[in-house]
């Protein structure tokens, strides 16, 4: 009896523990090396060789010089910029790395923009040692995007996948070159969706902790299907190496720019002429949001699409063609891949009350207009409540600054309701409480009436661009 209780326990003991080991095996590290192997002959190595002019520094031995673009270039433009003894002739090549992959079997080939700008010449590297001349068929900056071709055929592809279908955990595998060690291969996870970088206001990056170096840029990022959802192009860094954030270009942002470069040989992107921000918490609340949402509206363009639509200043965007706007930066990438020419709903609050506008988008130029500043007028007038000087704009100042009427320039900002919204000297107040400011006096006069303790938006242009501020005078204050 006794030992039928032990056989019994021991067999007890042998299925509880192999139900433990499947338990932990489908829960364990995924399996790379069939994706590796079968991807790793689309994937090319790149560099690049550019011709760039010397300078003669002062303080060189004659007839030594250095390249433009070295690590050095900043600390001697920091000592000698403005002095003589700069001008040089001659070239020098300088050389670097990218990583890229084979779109397609006649020698289609994607990379970024960055990885051979300005290059003299592009060669490509298969994992087989082959080497051939790549030619740029369109290049797009604001994307960062490259699409080259060699003269071959039957080369290895990638299978390309979808990019929205990604969620935050998935895991993925980048294939690269970071160093110039050619076919390196680094994993993680997709840490998150959509995010937007500063410099990079039309494309929703995919964000991952997958290890990305120097030398990985162009390369493809691939799911777990061995599908390319991505390029990969840019890190986070304090250092200038992986620090654990990576970004990619989604592959439909890709193909989208990749097809316009084929087809007509440069890229459009759709022009909405506004002038955003993210909405605070503050914000919300002056506008009447219960939440913040949407992107904030502080300047329309002249003559632009949005005008023509009656897209107003001070208006929060909450849709676009039907798609919801979580925070500003959302908004860009929705306006540049939407179709020239199309009519496009778009969900606004205004007056604490929602309307849909329908917009008819244009073309994205080129170049933005440079707006320059001007010197302030001579009346001025003080507001104790925001602790604010301002003065009434010169004809000078209204011409630079494109402004046709109202406003008032800061002169000074004292410690205050003003400053503790952000208001800085130079600003030019369009508004305050939603009434446009005609002139100095109007400004007092609306100041003086703001509803104390209350989150009040006030319109400022600065610089170039307009923003909402959040003012709210405490009812202490006198």
């Amino acid at each position: 009896m006794k030992q039928n209780k032990m056989w019994a326990t021991f067999v007890l003991a042998l299925f509880v523990g192999s139900l433990f080991s499947v338990n932990v095996q489908a829960r364990g590290l995924p399996e790379f090396t069939e994706l590796v192997s079968e991807n790793s002959a689309a994937v090319i190595n790149i560099s690049t060789t550019k011709n760039v002019k010397r300078r003669q520094m002062p303080g060189l031995p004659p007839g030594m010089q250095l390249p433009e673009g070295t690590p050095f270039d900043d600390l001697f433009k920091h000592f000698f910029d403005g002095q003589p003894g700069q001008g040089g002739s001659g070239t020098y090549e300088t050389h670097s790395l990218g990583s890229g992959f084979v779109l397609s079997s006649d020698g289609y080939i994607l990379t970024n923009h960055h990885v051979i700008k300005d290059a003299d010449e592009i060669i490509v590297r298969f994992n087989d040692r082959n080497e051939l001349e790549a030619k740029v068929l369109g290049s797009d900056e604001r994307s960062d995007i490259a699409l080259l071709k060699v003269q071959a055929t039957g080369l290895k592809a990638v299978k390309l996948g979808d990019s929205t279908k990604l969620k935050v955990g998935e895991w993925v595998l980048a294939i690269g070159s970071p160093f110039g060690f050619d076919s390196s291969a680094t994993a993680g996870i997709v840490s998150a969706l959509g995010r937007n970088l500063p410099s990079d206001n039309y494309v929703p990056f995919i964000q991952t902790d997958v290890a990305i170096n120097p030398g990985n840029s162009g390369g493809p990022l691939f799911n777990m299907n061995g599908e390319v959802i991505g390029i990969n192009s840019q890190i986070y860094s304090r250092t200038g190496g992986f620090m654990g954030v990576s970004f990619a270009i989604p592959m439909d942002v890709v193909m989208d720019v990749a097809n316009q470069i084929k087809e007509q040989g440069y890229v459009s992107r759709g022009w909405l002429g506004v002038v955003i921000q993210n909405v605070t918490r503050e914000l919300a609340e002056s506008f009447g949001l219960k939440k913040p949402e949407g992107a904030l509206v502080s300047r329309v363009m002249p003559g632009s699409p949005a005008e023509k639509a009656g897209i107003k200043a001070g208006d929060i965007i909450l849709k676009y063609n039907g798609k919801a706007v979580g925070t500003s930066s959302g908004l860009p990438p929705l306006v540049g891949r939407t179709k020239i020419g199309d009519s496009v709903p778009v969900l606004v609050m205004r007056d604490k009350k929602k309307q849909t506008l329908n917009v008819i988008i244009e073309k994205l130029a080129d170049e933005a207009k440079v707006i320059k500043t001007s010197g302030p007028a001579s009346k001025k007038l003080f507001d104790q409540g925001l602790a604010v000087e301002v003065a009434d704009l010169t004809d000078e100042l209204r011409e630079a600054q494109d402004i046709e009427a109202g406003g008032v320039r800061i002169l000074n900002v004292e410690a205050g309701a003003a400053s503790k919204a952000g208001m800085r000297k130079g600003d030019i107040i369009m508004s305050l409480d939603n009434e446009k400011i005609k002139d100095s006096e109007h400004f007092l006069a609306v100041a003086k009436a703001l509803e104390k303790g209350k989150a009040i938006p006030v319109l400022v242009q600065r610089g170039q661009s307009a923003l909402f501020l959040a003012v709210r005078i405490e009812k202490t204050d006198k």
